[in-house]
């Protein structure tokens, strides 16, 4: 087979559950990812769900072209319902396209359709905590060798995730590659919040509330920390434990230290890291963390739980690791952080790093080698040899 033209346009046909104005991590992901391959010169198609009301059948969203299907609803039904139903547009797309690239395992199965369809390489990338929990069942692991199997390259949001792939289907390689961020939009910019009173700093939880986020124990560590400095917390995101969390909140008399903003749009949040002093990122289950390295893009330091891909970008250089589930621990760390006369030091160094190591741009680049190298016929070298970690 002949070279791959390094310069030629490529057409790109991304499958995906979830889409913007649907707010999180994935979604983030792949919106700027598709975002930074229009910029680079490529055509990229995404089909989605239609899971929000009002929203259009298609429509162009900074050069991406969007294709949203129907979509039944927010269980493993609906997602299974809405990857048959989206099969069709993704077939159709996919004879025009050189790659189909299936974003998490419920995009696999209409990824595949497409590629086949197309007669072009399928590329899968592995997110989310929900596969972690479904890879502990001998069910599922079945299901998920055999898309591993199917994919001509694998790509996992975290070595965590990697590792359990490659376990589930023995001889596939799986390439860990942590999800990126949109440098110049996530960066240092001026507060959407007030200031908070002189020497009182400011917590941010951007976090879902779900049991998974375990934003319970930030809260519950949130007495001990006032124990040691001023300081007062902020909740953003929205979700099915917020009842329980604002009970809790009432029970410990935190009333006025806590608040609750809800769920804000991705456009928002560079404003919102920017009103903080440090995030923190209580996850008790984390396959990766776009979140957190936001959050670092916009020089604000992250205490993490100590658990699946946050400690892989959170270290004492850009903030602190804490147990999960251990109030104490958490308020522990928090403390040590805000009490750091080098606090704003930490927040810089994570900007820096992120700009080196994980910026959008960057890891749009790494998808076109991978990209072009199987559509020469070969498999794509390793990423550590193409980009290798920042000392």
């Amino acid at each position: 087979m002949t070279a791959e033209d390094p310069q030629r346009m490529l057409r790109i046909l991304m499958h995906c559950l979830y889409f913007p104005p649907e707010v999180g991590g994935l979604e983030s992901h792949v919106f700027y990812l598709c975002r930074a391959l229009v910029e680079q010169g490529h055509r990229v198609d995404v089909v989605t769900s239609r899971s929000l009301p009002g929203l259009p059948a298609s429509e162009v969203m900074d050069g991406v072209r969007v294709h949203r299907t129907w979509f039944p609803g927010r269980n493993p039904v609906g997602w299974a319902a809405h990857a048959l139903a989206s099969t069709p547009a993704a077939r159709a797309l996919a004879r025009s396209a050189d790659i189909v690239h299936a974003q998490a395992f419920a995009s696999v199965v209409p990824g595949l359709a497409a590629s086949r369809a197309g007669g072009t390489p399928l590329v899968t990338t592995w997110h989310t905590s929900h596969f972690l929990t479904r890879a502990k069942k001998a069910g599922w692991r079945t299901v998920f060798r055999w898309m591993l199997e199917s994919a001509d390259h694998n790509l996992a949001a975290s070595q965590e995730i990697a590792t359990v792939a490659e376990e589930i289907a023995p001889g596939v390689r799986v390439e860990a590659l942590t999800n990126g961020v949109e440098t110049e939009v996530f960066r240092r910019v001026a507060p959407a919040l007030a200031a908070p009173p002189p020497g009182r700093f400011r917590i941010l939880v951007p976090r879902r509330l779900f049991r998974k986020n375990g934003v319970e124990f930030a809260v519950r560590a949130l007495p001990a920390v006032l124990a040691s400095v001023d300081a007062e917390m902020v909740l953003v995101g929205d979700g099915p434990e917020r009842r329980a969390l604002e009970a809790l909140v009432a029970e410990l008399g935190l009333g006025e230290r806590v608040t609750f903003l809800g769920a804000r749009p991705n456009h928002e949040m560079p404003a919102l890291l920017s009103s903080a002093d440090l995030a923190v990122f209580p996850s008790l289950m984390e396959a990766t963390s776009v979140a957190a390295l936001e959050c670092m893009s916009c020089q604000v330091p992250v205490a993490a739980s100590r658990v699946g891909g946050l400690p892989e970008i959170v270290d004492e250089g850009v903030g602190g690791l804490f147990e999960p589930a251990d109030p104490d621990d958490l308020a522990r760390t928090v403390v040590a952080l805000l009490t750091d006369p080098d606090l704003p030091g930490r927040g810089r160094a994570g900007r820096a790093r992120v700009e080196a190591e994980w910026s959008n741009a960057r890891l749009a680049l790494r998808h076109v080698q991978v990209y072009r190298a199987l559509l020469a016929g070969l498999p794509p070298r390793a990423e550590s040899s193409l980009f290798p970690r920042t000392p």
